[in-house]
């Protein structure tokens, strides 16, 4: 059955006449009238009674003018949602992030602004380390991802800087240096180091790696926490400093101070990582606010 027979049907039906509804079809009467009694032929009964003046539905007409509205809303809806991920309008976007990255001010922003002009899209946030995160891009299951660098694997996508954020000190309230604006990193040599696991961020972890080696810092006693956020955790506890970027600040632990790092100057880029040649128009309204701010 085609749909164009429940369109005429529909149409006949709440018009009550053949010619009033041919009319607001925009199609001559004689080929809607051929129309009906095919439609009829096929459903095997008839659907309208005619009338002196105009027709009125039969019982079975009755019922089957329910469905047919029912399957042309459906129908419409259908088309309009094709077109709308067609547009980037419909349809999903899945975000990969960091646990580092998870409370910059600039990629919320971001995501909020998505949301706000594209209320159709359903937005899907997935948390992972960078090496999971590259992996879930590359096999589809990310469309984006915003990552720390220096990231090797993140050189087979395409990428865009949002943040240059530099890298602070988080110490213990009762440290000596706690009352401290700004640290040089010589000056922590007698406190352990907490480092995140390389596979977190690889490019960032050999920089701070680097950086502490340099400074005097002993690196064969170091403490390792599960993640950047969890170094956090074991600053409050005690166990000694961590190098964090600026953001993390927004966490606080208690018992937790955050000092700028004067010496090295020490930072980190936040990009945004999509794949080569995307055809995904929703992905491209994303990277079109993000060229945009």
């Amino acid at each position: 059955m085609e749909l164009r027979y429940l369109r005429y049907f529909v149409a006949v039906a709440r018009e009550r006449h053949f010619t009033k509804a041919a009319k607001a079809l925009g199609i001559s009467q004689p080929p809607l009238s051929q129309q009906i009694k095919r439609l009829e032929e096929e459903v095997g009964t008839p659907l309208f009674r005619r009338l002196t003046r105009g027709v009125e539905l039969t019982e079975a007409g009755e019922a089957f003018y329910e469905d047919a509205c029912q399957i042309l809303a459906m129908s419409d809806a259908a088309l309009e949602k094709a077109r709308g991920i067609a547009r980037g309008l419909n349809g999903s976007l899945s975000i990969g992030i960091t646990s580092s990255d998870a409370f910059h001010p600039k990629i919320f922003a971001l995501i909020r602004q998505f949301q706000v002009q594209n209320m159709a899209v359903r937005v899907h946030q997935v948390e992972a380390n960078m090496s999971s995160l590259m992996t879930m891009l590359t096999e589809g299951e990310l469309d984006i991802a915003f990552v720390r660098l220096p990231c090797e694997s993140s050189k087979a996508f395409d990428l865009k800087i949002l943040d240059r954020e530099p890298m602070v000190v988080a110490l213990h309230s009762n440290h000596p240096l706690a009352q401290s604006d700004a640290l040089r990193l010589e000056q922590l040599r007698d406190t352990p180091v907490i480092l995140f696991p390389q596979e977190v961020a690889p490019g960032l972890y050999d920089r701070v790696y680097g950086c502490c080696e340099r400074a005097g810092i002993d690196m064969q006693h170091t403490q390792q926490s599960s993640q950047l956020s969890s170094s956090l955790s074991m600053v409050a506890a005690g166990a000694g400093f961590a190098l964090v970027p600026q953001s993390m600040a927004a966490i606080s632990p208690p018992s937790v101070t955050y000092h700028s790092l004067i010496s090295p100057a020490l930072s980190t880029d936040i990009a945004l990582c999509w794949r080569r040649f995307e055809r995904s128009r929703t992905v491209k309204r994303f990277l079109k606010i993000f060229s945009e701010e």
